[in-house]
């Protein structure tokens, strides 16, 4: 047996890389990601049906979170640009996050595939539980961490609406003056309700006269 002919039957069953075998681990990632969901898919299943070694998947996408950004042909990755973020001082994630982020969708390039992206989400239900999906694991899970303290899950969702908010209104709806407000505008206006929501509802002391040790409370 040759040197050759080993190395082939040692193989067998697996398709080593080659100049497609990165497009069709996509071709089954997007398939994947849109039947079965975000959470449900893992690389060692995409790098099953793709007849691959699972380590040749992380090696041309590092992560889930890379895969997706590369199966849905997203220049940038929204995941991993929010975790840049939180990693800067928390007294300024709003100010920095809402520039950042209309700075990449407002790109001509690396936006555009973001903006089909949710003018999707609002045709197709497979589309919208994918990003429903990896907002809810990817996204507002991380945000959530980070801000921790008390209802910290449910801070990160109320800052989480008003991001996609604004997207939605900027970039879905076209509504003005928000579609062509300067981005300098956009966090100046945007950035007190990120604030608030980080912070969550203040605790109001209740009313005088009807605390639960009160007497007028007693009667």
């Amino acid at each position: 047996m040759s040197a050759g002919e080993s190395v082939s039957r040692g193989r067998r069953g697996r398709r080593a890389g080659k100049p497609d075998t990165r497009a069709e681990i996509l071709d089954v990632a997007r398939r994947r990601f849109l039947l079965d969901g975000y959470q449900a898919v893992t690389m060692r299943g995409v790098a099953q049906e793709a007849g691959v070694d699972a380590a040749l998947v992380s090696y041309y996408f590092g992560s889930k979170k890379g895969l997706l950004g590369a199966a849905l042909a997203l220049a940038v990755n929204p995941p991993e640009l929010l975790r840049a973020v939180l990693a800067g001082d928390p007294a300024t994630l709003p100010e920095r996050l809402v520039r950042t982020v209309i700075g990449v969708w407002d790109d001509p390039e690396g936006g555009r595939p973001l903006r089909l992206l949710v003018t999707s989400a609002g045709n197709d239900p497979e589309v919208a539980r994918l990003l429903r999906e990896v907002l809810q694991t990817e996204m507002i899970g991380p945000l959530a961490e980070r801000l921790g303290g008390a209802d910290a899950s449910a801070r990160a969702a109320a800052f989480g609406a008003q991001i996609a908010g604004l997207l939605l209104v900027r970039y879905w709806l076209e509504a003005e003056p928000v579609a062509s407000m300067p981005v300098a505008d956009l966090v100046r206006h945007a950035a007190p309700g990120l604030h608030a929501a980080m912070r969550g509802p203040a605790r109001r002391p209740p009313p005088p006269g009807i605390s639960s040790g009160s007497s007028s409370a007693r009667r």
